[in-house]
């Protein structure tokens, strides 16, 4: 009976063409690896996502959960058409981002994870994804929302995303914006870069193993800082908490 279930449960997946990987020099003179990964890779992403989910500094928190989440559905065969690129810096992780296909004409963005701070490697890796859906996948648009001011920095302000509020997205919350063929073509050569093929020592670097991210995102030092995710600037909300020691400052 569970294994007749199982096959009621289980989506069956449309075959994709494979993301063809790439290399991006970064600002800092490093190389990172941006490849597609399958459902025997999850687990080895799975604690790195984890350790960020009480993050709430630039809301790491609900993306990394949601993360958490989609990768899991991914990889227990909850989820259809979904796919995972990572981004890789010596081997270690350093992006997660994903996605699925929606129809045949459109693709459903998820989200863009950043393990490593700094040198655009997000934006880097958002635009890999995006190169996926339009130029291997052959799509129309892409469906994408924001769930921080940096992302919303990075998507809609920096591509001039088109509104397409009318159409709900699958993350609920924000409406929906639309990178379409022609918005994805004018960012060409500055948002869309990197180069194929991959040189052979480092994709084999990359194959080889998925490292831990040795520089991964910290909780703020200070109470101030981590309540910017709240737009609470005074702390009003930790000094109010009954279960917050009292600091002398005599």
């Amino acid at each position: 009976m569970s294994v007749d279930l199982e096959k009621l449960l289980r989506p069956v997946d449309t075959p994709l063409p494979p993301y063809p990987p790439k290399v991006i020099t970064l600002a800092d003179g490093s190389k990172m690896v941006v490849r597609q990964i399958g459902r025997d890779d999850i687990p080895d992403l799975l604690p790195h996502v984890e350790a960020l989910i009480h993050h709430e500094r630039d809301y790491y928190d609900i993306v990394s959960v949601r993360v958490y989440a989609e990768l899991l559905a991914y990889y227990r065969y909850r989820v259809v058409d979904e796919y995972v690129l990572i981004g890789q810096i010596n081997g270690e992780l350093s992006a997660i981002v994903n996605g699925r296909i929606y129809s045949p004409e459109i693709g459903m963005s998820y989200h863009t994870l950043g393990l490593k701070r700094g040198l655009r490697i997000g934006a880097h890796c958002f635009a890999a994804k995006m190169e996926y859906h339009i130029d291997v996948l052959k799509q129309e648009e892409v469906l994408i929302v924001a769930e921080s001011p940096i992302g919303f920095r990075r998507w809609m302000i920096e591509y001039n995303l088109e509104k397409k509020f009318e159409i709900p997205h699958e993350l609920g919350g924000s409406p929906s914006y639309s990178l379409t063929r022609e918005i994805f073509n004018r960012a060409r050569g500055s948002l869309i870069v990197g180069s194929r093929p991959v040189p052979q020592d480092l994709l084999d670097e990359a194959m080889e193993k998925i490292l831990p991210p040795s520089d991964p995102p910290k909780a703020p030092p200070d109470f101030l800082a981590a309540t910017r995710a709240k737009y609470d600037s005074t702390g009003t909300s930790i000094i109010a908490d009954p279960k917050r020691k009292k600091v002398s400052h005599a």
